[in-house]
């Protein structure tokens, strides 16, 4: 019986015009807000392979700079590299778990002074060096392929320990490159705005 009222009630409540258009305001606003968040994010910019896009977080700047000036730089973006390469899916749903990683750490104030891959991303840049460099590590130095798991427990020693300083030099965070020259990202408020807060 109870239940029944809470229905009627509930029913009522919804087909008066005013709820309605509470609703519709309430789902454009946050339809309006999404779409602001997208767009100050740039959340649209890691759908691209640009090297560029890492430095809309700041603490990516001293990685940007030292890739820059890197033997990587003329053969190799962050994503050939930082993704995997198996099919289009996955690179993408990659990308975007680990783009929403990032995003909470950086927004929670997370980050460490020097950033280090996770696990799951060691995977990743170790199969994406022996993909760039089979023919290096199978026929010049035979060194063959290790497996993740030794890769995870330590036992066997993946590329970067030996090649630390490819393709991002000795970086240490933030104080590593005091003076890199990266491109700044474009600001996303729009210029009539800017022009009347100068008013």
């Amino acid at each position: 019986m109870a239940s029944k009222k809470v229905t009627e009630f509930v029913q009522a409540v919804l087909s008066s015009y005013r709820a309605k258009l509470v609703a519709i305001a309430l789902a454009g606003a946050f339809v309006g807000l999404v779409a602001y968040l997208f767009y100050a994010s740039r959340a649209y910019s890691y759908l691209s392979d640009d090297p560029s896009v890492c430095i809309n977080c700041h603490v990516m700047t001293p990685y940007y700079a030292t890739w820059q000036h890197s033997s990587h730089q003329n053969v190799a973006t962050c994503n050939d590299c930082h993704v995997p390469h198996n099919n289009i899916f996955n690179k993408y749903f990659f990308k975007a778990k680990d783009g929403l990683r990032h995003s909470y750490v950086f927004t929670m104030r997370n980050e460490p002074m020097a950033m280090k891959a996770i696990a799951e991303s060691q995977h990743v840049i170790y199969d994406n060096c022996v993909r760039c460099h089979s023919q290096l590590n199978q026929e010049f130095v035979k060194t063959g392929r290790m497996t993740h798991a030794a890769l995870d427990l330590g036992t066997d020693k993946p590329c970067w320990e030996c090649h630390r300083d490819v393709p991002h030099g000795g970086v240490n965070g933030l104080a590593s490159t005091p003076n890199a020259l990266v491109p700044y990202p474009k600001s996303p408020v729009p210029q009539w705005l800017k022009d009347l807060m100068k008013k």
